[in-house]
């Protein structure tokens, strides 16, 4: 039975995900609609399985569900877009590089001083972890041992990084960015705008950011984070 749900879910996450896709790149404009028996019969689903499509759209601000007409496509600027499936569906589109430059702008602007309260209010215990990670984030680097899987422990290890810096932060609303820094940070990777050897320069950065938070410096903390994001910007010719 629980088989079925995941496969429900899945079936429904795909529907959902190729659908704002469409909307996202203009081959659903805003204001044409599509009835829930459009949507049963281009992919084969249930009654149930479109309904729950029609609703998590709507929950993202993508669509409106009327009685007798569907769902209406809404402009984009309606949609929830700080949500981290709303960016996800966005970097896998026409808009993916708008998306990037607009997540890295916000990086810019929260990530250093996440990192300089971080430095001021994290326990001891969590301010240990920072250059423990650094340390492994830099022997997977240099080692370059195990390619490709190498890699993903990097940027899991990369991800916690920051999820944790948001996390441990003291504000609440930087810590409601974790999902979304670490979509962005994932969605990176995943379209190869990532090096595949990391470098130099973001690994210092990293080390710099992790001691300054273990010894408790708020302001080298917020620089050498605007380090590691500025470079980001540069690599990707946003600014």
């Amino acid at each position: 039975m629980a088989g079925n749900e995941n496969g429900g879910e899945l079936l429904q996450d795909a529907v959902c995900r190729t659908l704002a896709i469409e909307m996202l790149d203009g081959k659903w404009p805003a204001g044409e609609s599509l009835t829930l028996e459009d949507v049963q019969n281009r992919f084969g689903i249930s009654r149930t399985v479109a309904r729950e499509v029609a609703k998590t759209l709507e929950s993202m601000g993508a669509v409106t569900v009327r009685r007798r007409v569907g769902l209406v496509a809404r402009p984009f600027s309606d949609w929830q877009a700080l949500n981290h499936q709303v960016i996800e569906w966005r970097l896998h589109s026409t808009q993916r590089e708008r998306q990037l430059s607009s997540l890295t702008e916000l990086r810019l602007a929260v990530e250093p001083a996440a990192a300089a309260s971080a430095a001021r209010l994290a326990s001891i215990d969590v301010k240990a972890k920072f250059p423990v990670y650094a340390a492994q984030m830099r022997q997977i680097a240099e080692s370059n041992e195990e390619g490709a899987a190498g890699l993903t422990k990097f940027h899991d290890l990369d991800v916690e990084f920051h999820t944790l810096i948001l996390r441990e932060s003291g504000n609440e609303l930087f810590a409601a960015l974790a999902d979304t820094i670490a979509t962005v940070l994932r969605g990176r990777v995943e379209l190869g705008k990532y090096p595949m050897k990391p470098k130099p320069a973001a690994l210092d950065a990293h080390d710099a950011v992790a001691n300054a938070i273990a010894k408790g410096d708020p302001e080298r903390a917020r620089k050498a984070m605007f380090d590691i994001v500025d470079e980001v910007a540069r690599a990707l010719n946003f600014f």
